[in-house]
Order: structure tokens, then sequence, then C-alpha cells
């Protein structure tokens, strides 16, 4: 604290100094018609300011630095982890598992942007304007006017968009629904990574593009998954509702794979820039999945060396209830009080806020999964990355997963441990969070503020 203060009072005598050697030259030359600073060097006037912006739903994490990997016995030898200290920079993450009716907002975006297209290049011209006004697409030509009310209700919808629903053949007693197959999202992304390889190989100067990747992608989710990922159980209640009834709206989405996971974090980030881009504020940091190290160290929740988000060693408290939402004992699914999912927020948050860090469902994580990632990752933000394609090796696609699931036993649900499902998979016991990095060094963490 004392250094902090003497540091506080240093830094503004620094800032009067400036100030009055600026106002000393200004009385000197106040007949000169310059506006730029008298030839001070005084920086970029008229900037807009900044504050900071806390999105909706997430919490900020401080940074810090942790012990990562088990704080006990491997009891199964599966060898994938290991101790290892790591530093975490400050992020937001999201306070639940992204929820159905979350998700449901993106497939309803992609399902109205769709429409609107297909009836602006019908004739329509209310649909689409010559420029883009929002900021939300890259490419050129017209783009949706989403100032225009839409009603899926009215006769010229119904003529124009009849080839987005399903035909009449695959109608299920003739009921008209969106036909989910064609809800398709097409994004883009920077590869920083191969621009950062390129340049130091070429030493120079290289066409942007080369590094705007591009994807096109089906949103909705895998309501199946609830069907294949078991054999002989009875899921077609699942199957049925999950995803769509408002009964589940607050449960966590599940069926989406890491792919289409990654697609939704773009989709917020444009989502929310657009808008800010619009009231003529700064945009933000990108909307992300969380590395491994930010998902453990968020998951911990300040408790060092403790096996479960609550603390450990324990998996009860004291009035004997289970902390979690997992598969107790020896299969009973309802001792803990749930059965499949449950709503987000059902059980206690962690330190740090965090709802559902262990148990209801496991988490995707942005890093690709290496038994021995911990030896040779960096301690800066440990993040191992790996874009795999069709074409590569089953083993490349694999992407971590962390916090168990309703489905899995306690052991899954420790903070330390780490295990897979391949990209291109959706499972009924995975979701997401998203996390988003932290505008600075950390909030009130200015020199002149503290």
């Amino acid at each position: 604290m004392q250094l902090s203060f003497i540091n506080c009072i240093q830094f503004n005598l620094i800032k009067m100094k400036k100030l009055f050697s600026l106002l000393a030259v200004g009385a000197l030359l106040f007949t000169s018609c310059s506006n730029e600073g008298n030839g001070q060097l005084v920086g970029v006037q008229n900037r807009q300011a900044w504050y900071d912006l806390d999105p909706f739903g997430m919490l900020y994490i401080k940074m810090g630095s942790y012990t990562m990997g088990p704080g006990d016995q491997d009891v199964p030898f599966a060898q994938t982890t290991q101790a290892k200290t790591v530093s975490v920079q400050a992020f937001y993450m999201d306070e639940t598992e992204i929820t159905n009716n979350e998700y449901r907002q993106f497939v309803y975006w992609v399902r109205d942007s769709i429409a609107r297209r297909t009836l602006g290049e019908a004739g329509n011209d209310n649909f689409l304007v010559s420029q883009d006004i929002y900021g939300e697409d890259i490419t050129p030509g017209p783009q949706i006017n989403w100032e225009e009310k839409l009603k899926y209700t009215s006769p010229e919808a119904r003529e124009g968009l009849n080839d987005m629903y399903l035909p009449e053949n695959e109608r299920f007693y003739r009921r008209k629904e969106i036909d989910t197959r064609k809800l398709m999202f097409e994004y883009y992304w920077l590869d920083l990574r191969e621009a950062a390889r390129r340049s130091n190989r070429e030493q120079g100067l290289t066409d942007r593009s080369v590094f705007l990747k591009k994807d096109v992608i089906n949103v909705y989710p895998d309501t199946l998954a609830w069907i294949h990922d078991f054999t002989y159980s009875f899921n077609e209640p699942m199957t049925n509702m999950y995803f769509w009834h408002p009964a589940y709206d607050e449960y966590p989405v599940v069926g989406v794979t890491w792919k289409q996971a990654r697609a939704f974090c773009i989709w917020r980030t444009q989502l929310m820039n657009s808008f800010l881009v619009n009231v003529e504020v700064p945009m933000v940091q990108d909307f992300r999945l969380p590395t491994e190290s930010e998902w453990e160290y968020a998951a911990r929740g300040g408790l060092s060396h403790s096996p479960y988000p609550w603390g450990g060693p324990y998996i009860r408290n004291q009035r004997g209830c289970f902390l979690a939402n997992f598969k107790p004992m020896r299969g009973n699914y309802t001792d803990d009080g749930g059965f499949h999912t449950v709503r987000v927020a059902t059980y206690n948050p962690n330190n740090f806020g965090l709802y559902e860090m262990a148990g209801n469902v496991a988490e995707w994580t942005n890093n690709a999964y290496d038994e021995s990632a911990y030896n040779f990752a960096h301690d800066l933000n440990m993040d191992y990355q790996y874009e795999a394609n069709e074409n590569d090796l089953p083993a490349l696609k694999r992407k971590v997963i962390r916090g168990g699931s309703w489905k899995d036993i306690s052991y899954y649900t420790q903070v330390g441990t780490r295990t897979y499902e391949y990209q291109d998979t959706a499972k009924c016991y995975i979701g997401f969070r998203c996390v988003m990095s932290y505008l600075g060094r950390g909030k009130g963490m200015d020199v002149s503020t503290n």
C-alpha cells in the first residue's frame, strides 16, 4: 500500500509538471494559430472516452497466478495432467452456461437473416440496403436492413419464404415448420497465429486476405444427441422438446459442436460491436471460448489446491446434500436433485460467483487436447491451439472439455480433471460458456487511482 501511494504521488507530479510546461509555452505563443499542441507532444486530442463495459450476464475475473492441474492423486493413472504454475490475465466469463433461450436468439437471427435476404433478392427492396450501416457483414453488395419489420404470417412472406419450410412429403401432421437444415451461418475470423508465423518466414508484407478465414455451418443443435449418445435408453422426450419448448428455456444448451460454439461467439461479438459502432462507442474485445487455463482458474474461484469449485474434498455439504449435478454413488441420478440437466444457477456459485463450474453439462474450451500439453505450453495465458480440418488425423480434432456433466462420476467434476471430445461431434452432455479478455490491466489497477 505504501509503494502504491508513493507511485501515485510521483505519477501526479509528472502530470502536473507536463501541464505547467504546456501552459508556460502556451502563454508565450498565445498568438499562434496552431492546434497541434504548440509543438509539444500531447497525443491525439478529442479521442473517444472509454468506460468499462460489463457485458450482460458476465462476471469480471481478476488476473492472477495459480497451480494448474490436480491437487490430489492421479487415481485412474491417466497421466494427462501435472502441476504447473500459470498466470492468467483479467477477463469476463458468463455467469452460467449458455442457455437454450440464449442460443435460440442466435438461431432466430440466422433464420431471420436468411428470410430477409431471400425476400430482398426476390424484389422487396425494403429488406436490403445499398451499404452496410450496421457493420454486421463484410461481404460486398447489398446488406440486410434490420429496421424493416418481418412478419412470417404476411402473404408476402408465406409466398416468398416457402422454400425455407419442410417440403410437403416431410411434414408431420401437415405442420408447417422451418427446415432447420437450411439454417446455415457464414462467418469469418482473422487467423492471427498464421499471420505471425507467415510474417516470421517471409519477412515482408502479405495480402491480409490470406489470413481471413471463412466457414459455413449449420447452427441448429443436434437434438438427436439425446438418443444416439446412449444405447437402449428412453430419451425421446428430451429429443422432442428440450431445445425449443419454453419449459427448458433456462436449461443449458446441448447438442452443440465445438465449431457451433465458436460460431456463436463470433456472432455474439458482431452483435455487440455492431450496436456499439452504431452509437459511436469504441468496440469491445471478441467473445470466445475460454482457454483451458482460464476455465480452471475461474472454476477454482480463488481456492488454490481444492479439488472442487466449492472447496473439498467432499461432494456433499454438512447437511448431506450434493453440491453439483452429476452421477452420484453407483448411478442414482436423482440423488443430487437432478436427473438429466437442471436449470442454470440451481446449485450455489463458487467464490467468483460462477454457477455450475462442476456438473450439469461439461463445457467446451478453445484448446486442442494433447496429453503432454502441460510440458510444452507457455505458462503465460497457457493456450495450446490447433485448427483441424476434415483432412487431418482424428487425434488432431480433439478439443478439451472441462467440468463434468450430469452423466459423469464425481472425478470428472474436479477442477483439475481434463478430457476431450471431437470438435465435430455434438453430445447431450456438453455445453459451453463464453469469455472476453479485459481491456486494460485490471479494474481499478491504474496507478493514478490507487
